[in-house]
């Protein structure tokens, strides 16, 4: 009942009473066509406060007061209809035994039509306040931009709906275009389907709306493409609901995410799914350590992995700002409160025993902490192999040391045939790993995953080239043929923590990537998507909105196209579509060590010649020239024997 001290309860159970007593003399005045015998008056008279009273009492019990008229659903139609049935027949049988008139009890055709007129009349109360809240008179004169929605499914509807219903959006629908050919011509939300996207040049010829708005969540990349450069030809403005990924992650208010399109969302890519159950079976209730947790993928590993509820998070970085941001979004904005931050750096090998392992003992380990640049790493090769190789060894024993069940490795395809100093320290981490896993010793799971570039990440070339557009140009491309492979940052870090599930001992996976994307086909479609027009070297600018593009050379190390395995790996299918295994020689552990040891101490003494060279040396010392038939399983690969280029000293 405190429910209805409200003002707004109050006047919706006001409503119901005047529609409970209408539809009693109604069925009445029906029953007797309107002359009522006066046996019936003296019936109507004494029953109608009684019918009203039980009627209002069944339907607070049935919540009827808790639910916004405004947002009335069809689960809340049934809902009310259960509760009116329910009013309808205590109130019946009450007035039926207990108030008869002279022997004359309540004729039961007036009680169907009462429960006829109380159910139409209580819906369609509902329904038509819904109706006047979202669609405020017939002739509702458009407000603020006409948009035409591509996608008439759920999320198509919802957007519209909240169109219509919030005056803040400042968007009028005028159509739905969708591929589904038995919606054509048909309404959703009041809103006309008017054709298929393969139509859309059409359509938007004829309506020339304001702006388009993808609402296909799980649409292909080409079909945004397609969408997007229709658009464009007509100069129609292009907006989009966010990807899978974020609508999972973020805030499922569609009309707060609307936004424009950006390049990942037309890069080609099909949405991956992941098995959040498997995942759970591993972290939920686990002691999850993140190294480099401030960074592009481990601030989202963090994400991820606080959405199945480890029993803590443990977060390691060594840089304050990024550290902090990420804390404070987990406890401020998702309300996920079983964090703990050290600042502590991961070359650290007393802090990391002293102030993590031994006092938290987690069982998950993620290594995502390394640095990353190329052209930086090329001019600090000492720092490359303390914070990379010495880094990733000290965790990665630790972890060994304190029985911690998995360990994943973030690698990346520049350890492939490694041609610069970052890409042969990552190619050394993945050793590490592999050895670590392969000893029968070590109980722990020892996991690498390998993938390209993820959009969007600090330093990469998105950000690079979105602060060269806003800057007039010119955008600068290595060379016009050079290629990558892209992949969002929630997609990839998906994908790591499925295969920390999936993951036996001392295994390397990488990712499928999909097919690689030109540079300079990324460059043109950001110029476009920014409004403004691409210009290749040698063409001329014909206006202000000209965006040039330059081709500047590869730089020392670089290569034009990047390789996901080497010609000495062989590829394997997994459980997971998207999740290959990596299968190759293993390397002898202690000649391994021997190698480490020796480069450690090179770097300690900062001899940059010195480094670069054993580097380079250990790296071609672990690649042998042919790729080995790869074993049946991880288990098989403990026994396979090292290479005779492993044992050199």
């Amino acid at each position: 009942m405190q429910s209805l001290l409200s003002k707004h309860r109050l006047w919706q159970l006001l409503v119901d009473g005047a529609i409970v007593a209408l539809s009693w003399w109604l069925a009445f005045s029906l029953r007797f066509d309107n002359k009522w015998p006066i046996i019936y008056v003296h019936l109507f008279r004494r029953t109608i406060l009684i019918v009203i009273a039980i009627k209002l009492v069944v339907f607070i019990a049935f919540g009827f007061y808790n639910r916004w008229w405004r947002y009335v659903s069809v689960r809340d139609m049934w809902a009310t209809a259960r509760g009116v049935v329910v009013a309808c027949l205590v109130a019946d049988v009450t007035v039926y035994l207990v108030s008869p008139v002279h022997g004359v009890r309540l004729p039961r055709s007036i009680a169907a039509v009462d429960l006829l007129l109380t159910l139409a009349f209580i819906a369609g109360s509902r329904l038509l306040a819904r109706t006047m809240i979202e669609r405020p008179g017939l002739m509702m004169v458009a407000r603020g931009k006409e948009v035409i929605v591509v996608g008439a499914g759920d999320a198509g509807r919802l957007i519209v709906q909240e169109m219509q219903r919030s005056r803040m959006l400042d968007y009028t629908p005028i159509g739905f275009v969708d591929d589904d050919q038995r919606k054509r011509n048909t309404r959703i939300m009041g809103v006309r389907v008017l054709g298929t996207i393969d139509e859309l040049p059409r359509v938007l010829r004829e309506h020339r709306p304001d702006e388009l708005l993808i609402a296909m969540p799980t649409v292909s990349g080409e079909v945004r493409r397609r969408i997007v450069e229709t658009a464009q030809q007509l100069r129609i403005v292009v907006k989009t609901l966010p990807g899978l990924y974020e609508l999972i992650s973020g805030d499922l208010n569609l009309a707060g995410q609307i936004r424009p399109v950006q390049v990942e969302d037309v890069l080609g890519r099909e949405q991956v799914e992941v098995d959040f159950r498997e995942v759970a079976g591993y972290l939920e209730g686990a002691t999850v350590l993140v190294t480099g947790a401030g960074g592009s993928i481990g601030s989202e590993l963090c994400r991820q992995i606080a959405r199945v509820q480890p029993a803590r998070l443990i977060l390691v970085d060594n840089a304050e700002g990024p550290l902090f941001e990420i804390e404070r979004e987990l406890v401020d904005e998702r309300d996920f409160t079983a964090v703990l931050t050290k600042l502590v750096d991961v070359k650290d090998r007393t802090a990391l025993r002293r102030d993590v392992f031994d006092k938290f003992r987690p069982t998950v380990v993620f290594h995502a902490a390394a640095y990353k640049h190329v052209t930086m790493l090329q001019t600090h090769p000492v720092e490359s192999v303390r914070n990379n190789v010495g880094g990733t060894r000290a965790v990665a024993e630790l972890a060994a040391e304190f029985g911690v069940e998995r360990f994943v490795l973030i690698s990346t395809d520049k350890a492939v045939n490694p041609k610069t100093v970052m890409g042969q320290s990552k190619a050394l981490c993945e050793r590490i790993v592999e050895t670590l896993g392969h000893r029968r010793d070590i109980p722990t799971r020892f996991v690498a995953v390998r993938f390209g570039n993820v959009l969007n990440s600090s330093g990469s070339v998105i950000p690079i080239f979105r602060k060269q557009i806003e800057r007039g140009g010119p955008v600068t491309v290595r060379d016009p043929e050079m290629t990558r492979y892209f992949m969002t940052i929630p997609e990839a870090v998906s994908l790591v923590v499925q295969a920390g599930a999936i993951g036996g001992r001392g295994q390397v996976f990488v990712l499928d990537m999909g097919e690689p994307v030109k540079i300079i086909d990324l460059a043109q479609n950001m110029i476009r998507l920014s409004g403004k027009t691409p210009r290749l070297p040698g063409d001329e600018a014909t206006s202000a909105r000209d965006v040039q593009i330059a081709y500047v050379g590869a730089r020392a190390g670089e290569k034009i196209h990047e390789e996901l395995s080497g010609d000495h790996e062989s590829v394997g299918a997994t459980a997971h579509p998207k999740i290959l295994r990596l299968s190759r020689l293993p390397v002898d552990s202690d000649w391994l060590d021997v190698q480490l040891a020796e480069l450690e101490r090179l770097a300690d003494e900062g001899d940059t010649l010195e480094v670069v060279a054993k580097l380079g040396a250990i790296v071609q010392l672990t690649e042998p020239s042919a790729a080995p038939t790869p074993p049946a399983s991880a288990e098989t690969q403990l026994d396979v024997e090292p290479t005779p280029l492993d044992r050199v000293d």
